[in-house]
């Protein structure tokens, strides 16, 4: 076992620039599947708002999707939820329940965008969640699932990391049917844990299709980012040889962020740290043409080539003196 984190408690989930650098990615691309005739407007979202909301204001706002629910296992947080839940007309906030009790009622005839934002090491129940959201979500759906790929630590000791054996064996015994038997110690490492996990998650995923003949998981996402912890997604659409024809003619599959085969090495979404004016002066310069480096202040290498990726969705933080 380990322990399970509630990472609301020790970062505002608005203030992490990675992970919004994430949202405002998936929105552009939802934005330019609806250019390829999916009606992501009239799709109704399921994630795990916790009591910041932050995703499901911003597919509201940005998306126009009004059928949203919002799950929280926690019940000692019924009333946060409560209080902080936004545009109620659109969004359902349900707690004391876990998403894939949920997920086991959804509509198998209706399209959602389904986001298993988990903020915890791999456990059995997320690949079951995974794997259960694959058979029921109906054609053109999109589904994505979001994990720690931090070492984990162990229950009785969370002051340290597990060693290679026994991350080895948690993961193991967390997803032995999805993984290869031929793995070796090392292949648990850091450096080699979100491979790990993405063949964990393929494995369930594939697990979810069976008995589907005209059913498959189309690969559209794969981010590595941290905040304070190092966070895998992993998303694609549900659905066969229409959905793939549209996928194709779209623009999504010209973009640096999407990932339409998950042997490629994910999109890292680096936010390097940059003063305002250094921003808006490197803003003035986008899109930048090949080999441009700055000439009025003197910035590293790499973040001046990290910033020229993720620009158009870089966030703006500023404070407000009411």
């Amino acid at each position: 076992m380990i322990a399970l984190t509630e990472s609301f408690r020790k970062v505002h989930y608005g203030l992490r620039p990675a992970k919004q650098v994430e949202r405002r990615m998936l929105i552009d691309a939802l934005l330019l599947l609806t250019e390829s005739g999916f009606p992501i407007r009239d799709y109704e979202y399921l994630g795990m708002g916790c009591v910041h909301f932050i995703d499901f204001a911003m597919f509201h706002k940005y998306l126009g999707i009004c059928k949203m629910t919002s799950v929280e296992a926690s019940e000692k947080l019924a009333s946060r939820v409560e209080f902080n839940t936004p545009y109620r007309n659109a969004i359902h906030a349900i707690t004391g329940k876990e998403i894939g009790d949920i997920i086991a009622t959804i509509a198998e005839d209706k399209p959602y965008v389904v986001w298993l934002d988990y903020d915890s090491i791999l456990c059995d129940y997320m690949l079951r969640d995974m794997s259960l959201a694959v058979s029921r979500l109906a054609p053109g759906s999109v589904l994505l699932i979001t994990v720690d790929t931090e070492r984990p630590k162990p229950t009785d000791d969370v002051t340290r990391d597990m060693t290679l054996e026994e991350t080895r064996s948690y993961f193991e015994g967390v997803a032995r049917p999805y993984l290869s038997p031929f793995h070796k110690d090392e292949d648990f490492d850091y450096e080699n844990l979100p491979k790990v996990i993405i063949e964990a998650l393929r494995g369930a995923i594939m697990s979810g299709l069976a008995g589907f003949r005209d059913k498959e998981f189309m690969p559209l996402f794969n981010f590595l980012y941290k905040d304070t912890h190092r966070m895998l997604t992993v998303g694609g659409m549900i659905g066969g040889s229409l959905e793939k024809r549209k996928i194709k003619r779209s623009r999504l599959p010209q973009t640096e962020y999407s990932r339409l085969d998950l042997s490629r090495d994910p999109c890292v979404i680096s936010v390097p740290c940059l003063t305002r004016k250094e921003v808006l002066y490197l803003e003035s310069h986008m899109p930048a043409k090949e080999n441009w480096r700055p000439t009025e202040v003197e910035l590293a290498e790499e973040d001046v080539a990290q910033f020229a990726k993720i620009y158009r969705f870089f966030p703006t933080y500023a404070e407000l003196f009411l």
